[in-house]
């Protein structure tokens, strides 16, 4: 007989299992947090004062992400109604040194920050006399180790107390059922974790961690093991030239400390001078103006955003609605059908499926059905970024 075929086992990510997930913009006080949430958001929800706390409770926006490929399926469709996909941001008001201590509301704040899924950490790395720092003087990198270090030790500091409360309930175990052994691995696993983060001295999601230690990690809810995007405000003049004395800096700490994680140049005082121009025309115009190849980095930020939470989205397309659906990747065919309604999961039949990519080159579903690119899927489907989905359900 043939060997059986191992199951695949398939991994777990860290983080919550939710389609709704929430990027939290974090840093120190006075580095531009509120201000960029204002411009991303194109509102006046996020306070930002030139003092440290203007803001205190956080303030949430839903921000279109852009996507050339739902703009094109409005123009070949021509709905009543379009609807993008949106990512949920958080403006969270300001770490200090000693926040996972208490200093400076901190421990409110870093609460704030438990609740999102991800973090957008924006770093100042321009001067301005009018507009104080908190540590008295402009040094991102600095500012980038008061962030790393409180987040680490706020984790510790949880990671510490889930390990004695794991220890008590292995003490009152025996070591007979299933029950009782899973205790007692868990107090390894939570041992394992405290030593990644307290004296190797690195952040959770930089490790290489199998499901069982996931799953306890995600129990944990733990700030180092968010997914984290590095935001520098510049100048304008800076970001124009696309020169600064820092962003080798800031690339070099990044690289010997969070290998892999993304770093955005923006300029939140160009953004907001766009902004008040009022319309995207007027906007192009004064970018035309800068000099060649300038853009704002907004679009960027929130698509970098929504791809780091591993967000994806399929359509739906017709003429009463186009609108793109996000789900977190790896969803199948049921689960996603059931964003739209939870009945079309509970009932679900099969789905009618085709990429944008077949319309694209087949100009319409007629074209796409004539070359053999519209399938009909079952339960198993898992459904892939692109896909134009028609659900049938019982």
């Amino acid at each position: 007989m043939p060997p059986k075929k191992q199951a695949v086992v398939e991994k777990i990510r860290l983080g919550r299992p939710s389609n709704n997930l929430k990027m939290g913009i974090v840093g120190l006080p006075n580095v531009g947090k509120s201000s960029l949430f204002n411009v991303i958001a194109k509102c006046d929800l996020g306070k930002s004062a030139n003092f440290p706390y203007a803001t205190i409770e956080p303030e949430e926006a839903r921000v279109p992400v852009p996507d050339d490929r739902f703009t094109w399926l409005v123009q070949q469709y021509k709905p009543k109604s379009e609807v993008p996909a949106f990512l949920t941001c958080i403006d969270i008001a300001g770490l200090t040194a000693g926040a996972s201590t208490g200093a400076g509301l901190g421990n409110a704040f870093l609460s704030n920050v438990r609740s999102v899924d991800g973090i957008f950490q924006v770093v100042r790395a321009f001067d301005d006399a009018e507009v104080i720092h908190v540590e008295g003087d402009v040094n991102p990198i600095r500012d980038m180790e008061i962030i790393s270090t409180e987040l680490r030790l706020k984790d510790i500091d949880w990671i510490e107390k889930a390990l004695d409360n794991s220890k008590k309930n292995a003490r009152s175990a025996g070591n007979v059922s299933l029950e009782d052994k899973k205790r007692k691995e868990e107090v390894a696993i939570i041992e394992k974790i405290l030593k990644y983060v307290q004296e190797d001295n690195k952040d959770i999601r930089k490790g290489d961690w199998n499901n069982n230690e996931v799953e306890v990690i995600n129990n944990l809810q733990l700030l180092t093991a968010k997914p984290v995007i590095y935001l520098v405000n510049l100048s304008e003049r800076d970001y124009v030239r696309k020169k600064n004395k820092w962003l080798p800096k800031i690339k070099q700490w990044i690289d010997e400390n969070n290998p892999g994680d993304l770093l955005i140049p923006f300029s939140v005082a160009l953004e907001e001078r766009l902004l008040a121009l009022g319309s995207p025309e007027a906007e192009a115009a004064e970018l035309a103006t800068l000099g060649d190849n300038i853009t704002g980095a907004l679009g960027k930020i929130t698509k970098a955003g929504y791809d780091g939470l591993d967000l994806v989205r399929y359509f739906t397309a017709g003429p009463d609605e186009v609108r793109a659906w996000t789900f977190r990747k790896g969803l199948k065919a049921p689960e996603a059908a059931g964003i739209i309604h939870t009945d079309f999961q509970k009932k679900f039949v099969c789905g009618e499926v085709f990429g944008i990519d077949d319309i694209k080159e087949h100009a319409s579903e007629t074209g796409v059905k004539a070359a053999g690119k519209y399938k009909q899927i079952g339960r198993e489907y898992k459904v892939q970024d692109g896909d134009i989905c028609y659900w049938k359900h019982g």
